[in-house]
């Protein structure tokens, strides 16, 4: 099914699809990096994990009426997408104050953001993906005032939505990345991955890092950890 190489990047490699004008397999690599790359380690298994998380976080948008690039999980380490042309926006949707915001603004530690704050940065890791306002979104993207503002309402009705599924399994979502690309026909819809590497999460009952936080923060078995969240994602079921 996989053709060339299009594209890797720290967590997956990108393939185009044989007589295929539209869709691509995206492969999930075992590495973990932090801080933009400076941190760096592979723990195997890694892939098979996000993949898994992935694509039943998709497959459960989906039944949500939330529309992605996501076709099927093909296997292991592996998923068929729709292609879309990225745009060059990180939408951070935080419900609890953690991580670079406490630093950057001084709020305290677990404060509550209600309702949840979203932020926006440049997908730019030469410049550190630096945090932008809308203005400077609009100037370096080709997406409109309007597309803007819709692109921030769909990150925060997924909120909604996966704060609903990660409850149920007993973890609070405190803040997650998001990427949207364009479909050929100009509709705006959520790709890239849903996985602990783009979630924060903590266990509802001891307040324990479910994320790759574990990697960051050297607190743990990154791995024991990320099977643990598939196990409840697939208990649910």
């Amino acid at each position: 099914m996989k053709a060339e190489l299009l594209y890797e990047g720290k967590a997956k490699k990108v393939y185009r699809v044989k007589d295929s004008q539209d869709e691509l397999v995206l492969s999930y690599k075992n590495d973990a990096t932090a801080f933009n790359g400076v941190k760096k380690d592979s723990f195997d298994g890694k892939g098979r994990l996000n993949n898994e998380i992935s694509s039943y976080i998709f497959d459960y948008l989906s039944n949500e009426n939330i529309e992605s690039h996501f076709i099927e999980k093909l296997n292991e380490t592996e998923q068929l997408v729709t292609e879309t042309t990225i745009i060059p926006i990180e939408v951070v949707v935080r419900n609890i104050a953690t991580g670079s915001i406490t630093k950057r603004l001084g709020i305290k530690e677990k404060t509550l953001f209600t309702p949840p704050l979203v932020e926006l940065f440049y997908k730019d890791d030469a410049l550190g993906d630096p945090l932008i306002n809308d203005e400077h979104a609009l100037f370096l993207s080709d997406a409109t005032r309007l597309e803007l503002d819709e692109i921030k309402e769909m990150a925060l009705t997924i909120n909604t939505v996966l704060q609903k599924l990660f409850s149920e399994i007993n973890l609070t979502l405190v803040d997650f990345k998001l990427e949207f690309g364009r479909l050929e026909d100009g509709r705006i819809v959520l790709s890239d991955e849903i996985s602990p590497d783009t979630c924060r999460l903590w266990d509802r009952t001891t307040q324990e890092k479910m994320d790759k936080d574990v990697f960051r923060q050297d607190l743990g078995d990154l791995l024991h950890v990320y099977k643990e969240i598939l196990h409840r994602l697939e208990a649910r079921s």
